[in-house]
């Protein structure tokens, strides 16, 4: 069967003639359908232009011509159509022409089947599908922008379509050309950027109109309801980033002034003891009641704060930065004389000590230390504080000032908890289980003793048992015991080896504590003194007077020790000795007298022992383990990622070394040099400010 030639002109009028009347029923405004033969007529003529022999098939220009009739149809009705609706109605009209679109590119996909047969595949081009949906993508964003107002609407109160709302984001995403990825590109994305807009307005609007509660009453509000529109008509991975948005832009300006507002009062509390120091001429930087009110002030500041946020919101990460960062006028100090951080330990110290000048009941303290614990956890320095609390923790569990062992237990605990368990608290918590088992190794000594009737020490005493490793390192005295003190240690070590044969008993006689009667002339007063104290008073039992030489002879103490020893029984406020000569300094030709006509209103006097640690050697201490946990941290992180410039490398230290203190950029160099010099790393040739991890 022959057919003539179909010329350009005839054969397209023909094909746009019959497509009109398939408009005109999509849009139910023809009476007569589009039946099969309508369809079999534009189909054959459609094929029979494409199979004709060149010059004239036209299956290109029909392509084009396809694409051309859907978007004069969309430019010329469609959008002339949305225009003139808005929002709801306006989101009606898309929903309809969308329908009717789909409907449309169907019915012509299939009257122009050979190209999408034949032609199409061999040119590689867009299938008559695709090139439909990318048609009406031009009315997305009228689309978008409607559905988007009709959301602030909602978050207003008022009540809207939700179900339509849903239909128009389910069409902006089948539009687009992965699902997925039109969801986040054409729906998400915006949503996020004009979410934004809308709660940055709002925040400038409450921050300046409300108070703190009814901004965060508001604020809490906003964010139940962004979770309820994620819920009703968005994707389920859109919640956490549009709740983040929101939170973003109503908490970061009120955060702002919240740090502003409590480091005013901050720096209220700091100065009034600042003041009270300054006006104090007896102020010499020791711990007193003074700083002790400051501590609790602070404490119970950073408390309410923290309960203000934790009742009526989230407990968002913005505020708590903001919270800790109000603190650190209090941290950075000096504060009346010391670190915060000394202060805070001090405090601790002062309610854990059975001698502090604050009394309170089991239920009082285990509340105001679990505050600390909180406080500390909201830290920069948090080693700092734990390097401080340790120094005041030994002589407390060493010379039996702890008031209760479950307290300071519970304490460790509570601080294990709130900074994660780390290494930082790992050695305050062994060396209170030292502690405990001291207490159980008390009662098999004194069953010891009970089975063996011819072990007899003579004097009642109690040996603490410290693990090695545990405990800074203490300088052995070279001490010859009495006769009294030998024998004791003497049961003692019969006993520990009935336990182990493997543990070996190095003996700190420094940090031994003795009471001793004292007969003086108007009282016997019973002194608490160290074991090097003890021993050197116990020497004047047989005589009254004696040279240093004789005492150095017979206690055998290092030149240093003994003038330590010696210096803190004539001078200070317990004058036990009498010097001759009555100069401040002591020489080996100084001689020494019992002061028999010593007087005291106590029947109980402790010795002042000389200072266990002096802020100065803290501090260095924990500047020393910072620079290993610096040079730890960037080896790490550079054996991973081989090459990392400064600033990357300076971030990636913060995030890992941040939960225990912030390093600084500064200190952060000098690690990198010393690890340069120790070919650990090396600089790039061209950019000094990128390095290089050495194999």
């Amino acid at each position: 069967m022959r057919y003539s030639l179909i010329e350009w002109d005839e054969g397209w009028n023909s094909i746009q003639k019959s497509m009109n009347k398939l408009n005109r029923v999509i849009e139910g405004l023809s009476e007569t359908p589009f039946d099969a033969e309508d369809f079999m007529m534009l189909y054959t003529t459609i094929y029979n232009m494409c199979t004709q022999p060149p010059p004239h098939d036209y299956c290109h220009q029909l392509y084009d011509k396809y694409k051309e009739t859907i978007e004069q149809h969309i430019t010329l009705k469609r959008l002339p159509s949305l225009a003139e609706k808005h929002e709801e109605f306006m989101l009606q009209e898309f929903v309809k022409s969308w329908e009717r679109h789909k409907v449309r590119v169907k019915r012509m996909s299939h009257c122009f089947f050979f190209l999408a047969r034949h032609f199409i595949p061999s040119r590689s081009l867009t299938n008559l599908e695709e090139v439909g949906l990318n048609c009406f993508r031009e009315l997305n964003l009228r689309a978008r922008v409607a559905a988007f107002s009709l959301i602030d609407r909602e978050r207003e109160g008022e009540r809207i379509d939700r179900g339509l709302l849903k239909n128009v984001m389910g069409i902006i995403v089948e539009i687009g050309t992965e699902k997925m990825d039109a969801y986040k590109e054409d729906i998400e994305g915006h949503l996020l950027k004009s979410s934004g807009e809308y709660y940055s307005r709002k925040a400038s609007s409450w921050i300046a109109e409300e108070s703190y509660m009814d901004y965060m009453v508001k604020a809490e509000l906003c964010l139940r309801r962004e979770k309820n529109i994620v819920s009703h008509y968005l994707h389920s991975s859109s919640e956490k980033k549009l709740v983040e948005k929101v939170e973003h832009e109503l908490f970061e300006p009120l955060a702002n002034a919240f740090k502003q507002k409590v480091s005013l009062e901050v720096k209220a509390l700091v100065q009034q003891a600042k003041d009270h120091a300054s006006s104090n001429q007896d102020f010499n930087g020791a711990y007193g009641m003074q700083e002790h009110v400051l501590v609790r002030n602070i404490l119970e500041l950073h408390t309410k704060y923290l309960a203000f946020f934790s009742d009526c919101l989230i407990k968002n990460y913005i505020f708590h930065r903001a919270l800790r960062d109000s603190f650190d006028l209090f941290w950075n100090g000096p504060v009346a004389g010391s670190l915060g951080a000394e202060l805070l330990a001090a405090f601790c110290d002062n309610l854990l000590k059975n001698d502090g000048n604050e009394k309170l009941s089991d239920e009082a303290a285990k509340d105001t230390l679990e505050k600390v614990a909180k406080l500390v956890s909201y830290m920069s320095s948090k080693d700092l504080f734990i390097e401080f609390y340790k120094k005041r923790l030994i002589p407390r569990l060493l010379f039996d000032r702890s008031s209760n062992l479950e307290r300071e237990k519970s304490f460790v605990t509570n601080l294990k908890q709130k900074l994660g368990g780390t290494f930082l608290t790992s050695r305050i918590d062994k060396m209170v289980e030292d502690m405990t088992w001291t207490q159980d190794n008390k009662t098999s000594f004194s069953e010891y003793l009970h089975s063996n009737p011819n072990v007899n020490p003579g004097l009642d005493f109690t040996v603490t048992v410290l693990t090695t490793g545990l405990w800074p390192s203490y300088k052995p005295f070279n001490l010859n015991l009495p006769a009294e003190m030998k024998t004791c240690v003497e049961a003692f070590e019969g006993f520990h080896e009935t336990k182990t044969k493997c543990r070996k008993l190095n003996w700190i006689n420094s940090l031994g504590t003795c009471y001793i009667n004292s007969n003086f002339e108007s009282k016997t007063i019973e002194l608490v003194v160290s074991s090097c104290q003890a021993a050197l008073l116990l020497l004047f039992s047989d005589a009254d007077r004696l040279s240093y030489s004789e005492i150095f002879t017979q206690l055998n103490l290092d030149h240093d020790d003994l003038v330590q020893t010696l210096y803190s029984l004539s001078y200070g406020k317990y004058k036990i000795l009498l010097k001759e000569p009555n100069t401040k300094n002591i020489s080996p030709n100084d001689s020494f007298e019992f002061n028999s006509k010593f007087t005291g209103r106590m029947k109980r006097i402790k010795i002042p022992h000389l200072p266990l640690y002096e802020t100065k050697e803290v501090i260095k201490e924990v500047e020393k383990d910072r620079r290993y946990a610096i040079d730890a941290a960037i080896t790490r992180i550079m054996k991973k990622q081989k090459v990392l410039d400064l600033q990357q490398l300076f971030v990636e230290c913060v995030e890992k070394l941040g939960h225990i203190f912030k390093p600084d950029i500064k200190t952060l160099k000098q690690r990198i040099e010393n690890l340069i010099d120790r070919d650990y790393l090396e600089r790039d040739k061209e950019n000094h400010n990128i390095f290089k991890y050495l194999v």
